[in-house]
């Protein structure tokens, strides 16, 4: 039996940033330390670049970038993988990945997700581990990170690309393991993220994890494999987020895997950064409201009315946000347009269906994903 245990974005920022730089992972960690130390393999994001000094990109959102030292922590814990495919990983450019990629390497810890082009960053990473040979491939959604194939970066989702990959290697490995970093922060899975998943199940892994979205999404068992839509954060304290439960609140996935590829999973729920530094089991009655209230959102993903139903829930209230970024609002009108104003007053119905046109038409998207690309304009 193999065990590999998957934990989501690490971050060490705010309150943990001295325990990772001086390695401390007892205090990281706490009473989930054991669970790393019984685990053959153990997994996670790493939610920024380690730099030497800054050289942030322009962009939107937050950037993110922490001293070599953080890796401390990291290697401590006993993490030997950490996935570079997210959306913070380019925040210092070409010089905070390359120099992620070496202080992991020179730490003996492996990375898969990330590298200076798109061919480096699309390989799927294997480990012989007693014996079952593990994949593990790291992709995230189009933001800033991309790579291309001329440009380091993170590994695009791209289901064209994923299935022509896993055929390439389809026999080096037992066992394949996804780690999709995308979906809306605070709410998953869309229709879309969950299709997707199922797709990847579909086309050969054997269990796909979802990470980015900060919260809990629940999880199912698709044609024999496992999908996780959103494990919550393992240690990351972003003070914007701090009044939210959720951002709080998350669970290891553990991977039980025979010789023959078969596999069951557990979950291990824990709390981080609550405001206390560090990461550590719920206590049990916790655990169990926890247990309930994440298998109520299991059960509702096997009905896709429900799923859809939700989905437009959570659009409804996020669409003038939405409006305002897509037609470029600065923050003042963003606010006057909260709750809808600008956009009943400023555009037109034929100027608003021009602009859908424009984002929905594949081929209208691919021209205007090109132009920003290219740096046209």
């Amino acid at each position: 039996m193999t065990t590999v245990l998957i934990g989501a974005d690490i971050c060490p920022v705010e309150g943990n940033r001295s325990y990772f730089e001086k390695g401390d992972a007892r205090n990281l960690f706490n009473n989930l330390l054991v669970e790393f130390e019984r685990a053959d393999l153990r997994i996670a994001n790493l939610e920024c670049p380690l730099i030497e000094k800054p050289t942030p990109i322009l962009k939107t959102g937050p950037t993110f970038g922490e001293a070599n030292a953080c890796i401390n922590g990291i290697k401590t814990a006993g993490i030997n993988v950490l996935g570079l495919a997210n959306n913070h990983i380019l925040d210092h450019g070409s010089e905070g990945l390359k120099n992620t990629l070496e202080v992991c390497a020179k730490a003996g810890i492996a990375t898969t997700g990330a590298g200076d082009n798109l061919r480096a960053a699309r390989q799927i990473l294997v480990t012989d581990v007693k014996g079952i040979r593990v994949g593990i491939l790291a992709v995230a959604e189009h933001e800033f990170s991309t790579a291309t194939k001329d440009s380091p970066g993170a590994n695009p989702l791209d289901l064209m690309d994923y299935v022509r990959n896993v055929n390439s290697r389809r026999g080096e490995i037992d066992y394949l393991i996804v780690l999709l970093h995308g979906a809306d922060e605070f709410y998953v899975p869309s229709p879309r993220i969950q299709d997707t998943c199922r797709f990847m199940i579909e086309m050969g892994a054997n269990a796909v994890v979802v990470q980015h979205p900060h919260c809990l999404g629940g999880y199912e068992q698709y044609q024999g494999g496992h999908i996780v839509y959103g494990q919550g954060a393992l240690v990351m304290d972003e003070p914007i987020y701090r009044p939210l439960k959720s951002f709080h609140e998350g669970f290891l996935v553990k991977l039980s895997i025979t010789a023959g590829a078969a596999s069951t999973m557990d979950i291990v729920p824990f709390v981080q950064s609550d405001p206390v530094p560090g990461a550590r089991r719920m206590e049990k009655s916790k655990e169990q409201e926890f247990r309930r209230s994440l298998e109520a959102k299991s059960e509702a993903l096997k009905n896709d009315t429900v799923v859809e139903a939700e989905w437009l829930k959570f659009c409804g209230k996020s669409k003038y946000a939405y409006i305002s970024g897509l037609l470029g609002h600065n923050r003042v009108m963003k606010k006057l347009n909260s709750h809808g104003c600008l956009t009943r007053l400023l555009y037109g119905r034929r100027q608003l269906l021009g602009v859908k046109n424009l984002v929905c038409s594949e081929t209208h998207r691919e021209v205007i994903e090109t132009i920003f690309n290219e740096g046209m304009i």
